[in-house]
Parts: structure tokens; C-alpha cells; sequence
């Protein structure tokens, strides 16, 4: 039988009240309050904190502090990545940025849905992973919802609300988030 972090993990319905969980979130607490005490000069210890708390980093990542985050391990960052003040990543299921993406200050990701049965939400949750490509710009208050994948190159607009996938190449805005434009 699995876990209950293998269930979550896979996007299935798991107790968040399991121990096992309760002990990675707190892990995760402890070093992103950890990270958030750091000063700028520190940047090989923010490296180091990183490292430990994504479960994976690339080369050139920057983020501004404070960051918050669920688990920590279940986010991978490529190259180059940034965030900016004050994102919040809920990554009960994976997040996934590819290389040279950009957060504007106050982005929030959400891989953590639940049942719309209110008997069924008071005991479980679940989780539907968020994928954004290469090159990606999502600017300032934006929110990527569970499930939704961002296409290369895509921009997503400051105070945009994403509830489904994103192509490539374009830009998206408004709530929820539409196609403003193609991108040449």
C-alpha cells in the first residue's frame, strides 16, 4: 500500500494530517526560515539552503527572500531561474520551471486542490503537478492554479489568474488568464 506522501505526490487523494508529511512540512518551514534570515551577501548559503530544500537547482538561481513553500522537495528549478519578494509555491505535487524563467514579486503556484464534497475536504486533499517551460515570464501577483503546464516563451501577465494550460509563445492576462497576443 502506498504512502500517503507517495499518494500525494502522484495527485491522489492523501491525509495532509499523516506524520510522515507533517515532519517534511516542518523540515521545509525550518530551512526556508532558515533561507529567509540570510542577507544578500550570503549567496553561497542560500545556495546551500536551495539546494537542500528544492529537489532540484540548476546554475544562476536567485531568490529573494521571503520565500514560502509546502515540502520544498517536490519543486525543481533549471538554470538561471529568479523569484522575486515574496513568491509562495504550495508543491504537493511537483513543480517544474525549465531554464531563464522569471517570477515578478508576490507569484503564488498552486499544485494543492480539494474535493468540492465538503465531507470528503475535511479529510483529504490532492495535488495536480504545474510545469512551466524555457524562457517564461510571469509577472508580479500572478497565480499558476493546479494542473496548468506554461509554454516556452510564454508571458503571463502581472495580477493574471492561470486556470488552464498556457502555449507557447504567447501572452496571457486577466482572470482568468486569456490570450492577449502572440508572440513574434
Amino acid at each position: 500500500m502506498p504512502s500517503e506522501r507517495e499518494r500525494m505526490v502522484a495527485g491522489e487523494p492523501y491525509d495532509p494530517d499523516d506524520p510522515e508529511l507533517v515532519a517534511a512540512r516542518r523540515r521545509a518551514r525550518e530551512l526556508t526560515g532558515a533561507y529567509n534570515a540570510t542577507a544578500p551577501e550570503e549567496a553561497d548559503r542560500r545556495r546551500d539552503l536551495l539546494a537542500e530544500l528544492f529537489g532540484a537547482v540548476g546554475d544562476g538561481v536567485a531568490v529573494e527572500p521571503p520565500f514560502r513553500c509546502d515540502y520544498g522537495d517536490n519543486i525543481a528549478v533549471g538554470d538561471d531561474f529568479f523569484a522575486n519578494f515574496d513568491c509562495v509555491i504550495l508543491d504537493v505535487a511537483p513543480v517544474e520551471f525549465g531554464d531563464h524563467c522569471q517570477l515578478g514579486p508576490g507569484v503564488h503556484v498552486y499544485t494543492a486542490t480539494h474535493p468540492m464534497d465538503a465531507e470528503r475536504r475535511r479529510e483529504r486533499e490532492s495535488g495536480d503537478p504545474v510545469t512551466v517551460g524555457d524562457d517564461v515570464w510571469i509577472g508580479g501577483s500572478a497565480v499558476l492554479n493546479p494542473g496548468v503546464t506554461v509554454g516556452d516563451r510564454a508571458v503571463v501577465a502581472s495580477g493574471a489568474v492561470v486556470t488552464d494550460d498556457v502555449p507557447a509563445d504567447v501572452v496571457v492576462g486577466g482572470n482568468p488568464a486569456r490570450v492577449i497576443r502572440k508572440l513574434e
